[in-house]
């Protein structure tokens, strides 16, 4: 089904074709019904007149005889013979005015008896009938033709109407954050965009200076968290870089005990995870783009980031089954899909004990599924809400599903779940 969407113009342009429509209905029905009672007034007016013009010249000449037309006829009857030569649907009717039906074709009758005379008039209205059907047809199309006349034209004057508040419209759309480009529109003089403009109205006027305040509102809160997130980034990768950078150096070294190389490994891997954390919560917070979109191989992307597990797939004795041939390849983002992964995967891994973890693509659709523990259904209306863990007894923040729904979003890409407690879970991604 269709559904229409009432707009200001083309509610001003409804109402006002509503209004005419009203109007001009109200007087059209009027015209149509009063037709009726002017052409019913014409009728006797001809039919009284003609039996007048009669009686009148009867009285002047008593052998007067009537002409006879094709639609007014008039008869003088003297005595029964004269009668009985009328027409037969005119014979033996008495004083006053008469309707008779003859041949499909209405005829109005007046008799009147003046002195022992009888005299009848008789007129054909089809005439009236066929210029009253022709007045019916007038008043409809031309409430036809007011109508559409006034739905255009209320079109073109509700365009005139909300014009301003298009106008208005247009330039609140340059109050978004960031423009098609991806840059920031948010500068260190706050250049906010000027939305009242010379020959507004006053009320359109007060609501442009309103949103000009609420702009610059904004425009300072979203400084504020750009200047925040900015230094929180340095502040932090600051310090990761260097970790990441001694374990390297200590790594290189000769002569490390198996516990000391295990131990600056796991320095290093929590330092890498820490990186990734950091990066996402940017994203989070900012909800930009996480890199350029490019070719990637989906199977290479996989084992990437199912790197990071591989030890605890191990030690947790984990299948991992990865079911993509080589040559698949996507355009998208590759930071935001190894993103993804990393955090589905380590999903998976921290609810999996035992069993497998299988990865697969096909017709665009990328699936994790597990053998873990599997998702109670109360839990999954709050799969998606940051902190919400499905258990207590893993690790973690609760908010790698929240990373991954919100990557998806911004790409559109689709994701669903299907899984039942005990019986692990599947995660589908599905790319446009």
């Amino acid at each position: 089904m269709i559904k229409i969407k009432y707009g200001i113009r083309l509610r001003v342009t409804l109402a006002l074709a509503i209004f005419s429509t009203i109007i001009v209905g109200t007087l059209a029905i009027s015209l149509y019904f009063a037709a009726d009672d002017i052409e019913e007034a014409h009728i006797q007016q001809i039919i009284e007149a003609e039996m007048n013009h009669v009686i009148f010249h009867f009285r002047q000449l008593t052998n007067f005889t009537p002409q006879v037309g094709s639609s007014l006829k008039s008869y003088v009857i003297r005595n029964s013979k004269e009668e009985s030569e009328l027409p037969r649907h005119l014979r033996d009717l008495d004083h006053g005015l008469h309707k008779i039906f003859y041949h499909d074709e209405e005829t109005r009758v007046l008799v009147k008896y003046v002195d022992g005379t009888k005299f009848l008039v008789a007129y054909k209205i089809g005439f009236h009938e066929q210029r009253q059907r022709e007045f019916r047809l007038l008043v409809i199309l031309s409430l036809i033709g007011v109508v559409m006349i006034a739905f255009f034209i209320g079109y073109l004057l509700a365009g005139l109407l909300v014009k301003q508040v298009t106008d208005l419209a247009e330039r609140v759309k340059r109050l978004l954050p960031a423009n098609q480009s991806g840059q920031s529109l948010v500068t260190n003089n706050l250049h906010c965009v000027s939305l009242s403009q010379p020959g507004q109205d006053e009320e359109v006027a007060q609501l442009a200076r309103t949103l000009e305040d609420y702009q610059y509102r904004i425009m300072r809160m979203l400084q504020r968290e750009q200047e925040f997130t900015a230094n929180i980034s340095h502040e932090l990768r600051t310090p990761i870089t260097t970790i990441l950078t001694s374990c390297e150096l200590l790594l290189a070294e000769q002569n490390l005990s198996s516990k000391t190389y295990a131990r600056i490994k796991n320095i290093e891997a929590v330092s890498n995870r820490m990186g990734e954390q950091v990066q996402a919560l940017l994203f989070l917070a900012r909800e930009q783009a996480l890199g350029t979109m490019e070719p990637v191989a989906i199977a290479e992307c996989v084992f990437d980031a199912v790197e990071p597990f591989c030890e605890e797939m191990y030690q947790k004795n984990i299948f991992l089954d990865v079911a993509i041939k080589s040559g698949e390849v996507l355009i998208l983002n590759r930071q935001a899909l190894y993103t993804s992964l990393v955090n589905m995967l380590r999903n998976a891994v921290q609810y999996t004990e035992q069993g497998f973890i299988r990865v697969s693509y096909s017709d665009k659709r990328l699936s994790i599924a597990d053998s873990g523990i599997g998702i109670e259904p109360a839990f999954m209306p709050f799969l998606y809400e940051r902190f919400f863990r499905g258990s207590k007894k893993t690790q973690g923040l609760g908010i790698g599903l929240v990373i991954v729904k919100r990557i998806c979003d911004y790409y559109g890409w689709k994701i669903d779940v299907e899984s039942s407690p005990g019986h692990g879970a599947v995660f589908h991604i599905t790319f446009p």
